[in-house]
């Protein structure tokens, strides 16, 4: 779908200049290998080992313990997941398989997702189902502002799948919801993280017009991996989204994050942090990734802790008002309290 003409709001990537980027790597170092390693009808091609043990970087027989999690039973959690069928409400918590759930859900904090747990789109990394969405919830907005409440948490996140098959890739959806949990808890903040919206301005605006106090799109890998971790995303409109967004609106607090261990270096993740820099970005998530199946995109390595904490300083060195990084880090873990850490370096 190409960008609607707006007069007021100009096609993101041809009309926003960007920074240049880092030229492309010369090495020749291979793309991470997707070829299906799953007979349809026979499952798994194994080795012999369990299947969790295949999810594993090539030579590596288990999970080091600072990427080891142990998940609470019973309590806040069983009644969260309780509160979100009762409401028809669908968790990124639970449908990308965070290692995070069982702390956040202690804690009673969830990250909403919204427009169905159907995405358009069908990332090497994912964990969420693609296909085909099925209609349009317009009460959606309502349920998550109703549960926010219920939950009493003054700090609401809101995600989606993608929804390329609606007009607007479902931004009206995201600003109702905006809305209706600043109706619901007067002086929640309220962080969205959305798609690219097929670099639409409109669109991008409508969310933005409904004040969110946080708006994040994650850039999610290096730019030589993008062909195969993000075929159907670009590296320069994810950029140019969240320049615009920081232009639209200048109050709002602009954040991004990315992924580790799909077969990328250190430079090139400094270079993605300099161009988030570059490109208005404030706040910047790290973390390591974790293979879901063996139909996803295969880990290469898992960094080290000193690893993820030498980004965080490369980070903070670039001006960043906030870098979270860490091998458990996803882009809504502890996101209240990343912003709490940003105010006196934005102020």
């Amino acid at each position: 779908m190409p960008p609607r003409a707006d007069a007021g709001h100009p096609p993101l990537v041809s009309a926003l200049p960007l920074e240049p980027l880092a030229p492309p790597t010369s090495r020749a170092a291979a793309i991470p290998d997707r070829r299906p390693t799953v007979i349809p009808g026979r499952g798994p091609v194994g080795d012999g080992r369990p299947i969790w043990q295949q999810l594993l970087p090539e030579g590596v027989d288990r999970r080091p313990p600072w990427l080891t999690v142990r998940m609470p039973a019973g309590g806040t959690p069983d009644a969260l997941r309780r509160t979100m069928r009762g409401l028809r409400l669908h968790t990124v918590c639970e449908e990308a398989r965070c290692p995070n759930l069982g702390e956040c859900w202690s804690h009673g904090t969830a990250t909403f997702m919204i427009l169905g747990d159907t995405c358009t789109r069908a990332c090497a990394f994912c964990a969420v189902r693609s296909g085909r969405p099925q209609g349009l919830d317009l009460d959606e907005p309502d349920r998550v502002a109703t549960a926010a409440e219920a939950m009493a948490v003054s700090h609401v996140v809101v995600t989606s799948v993608d929804r390329d098959d609606l007009p607007d890739g479902g931004a009206g959806v995201f600003a109702a919801t905006i809305r209706a949990v600043h109706r619901r808890i007067p002086g929640a903040v309220v962080e969205v993280l959305t798609p690219d919206f097929q670099g639409d301005p409109e669109a991008l605006a409508t969310v933005l017009d409904a004040g969110p106090e946080v708006f994040n799109h994650n850039i999610e890998t290096v730019p030589r991996l993008f062909p195969r971790v993000r075929p159907r995303s670009r590296y320069r409109r994810s950029l140019a989204v969240l320049r615009a967004a920081k232009r639209l609106r200048p109050e709002v607090t602009t954040k991004s994050g990315l992924m580790v261990g799909l077969g990328e270096d250190a430079e090139e993740v400094r270079s993605v942090l300099r161009d988030l820099r570059a490109h208005d970005v404030e706040l910047v998530t790290i973390g390591q990734y974790l293979r879901p199946s063996l139909r996803h995109i295969r880990c290469a390595r898992f960094w080290r802790p000193d690893e993820f904490r030498a980004l965080g300083r490369y980070g903070m060195g670039l001006g960043f008002a906030h870098v979270e990084s860490g091998p458990l880090v996803r882009s809504s873990y502890h996101a209240h309290e990343q912003v709490r850490r940003a105010q006196p370096a934005a102020g």
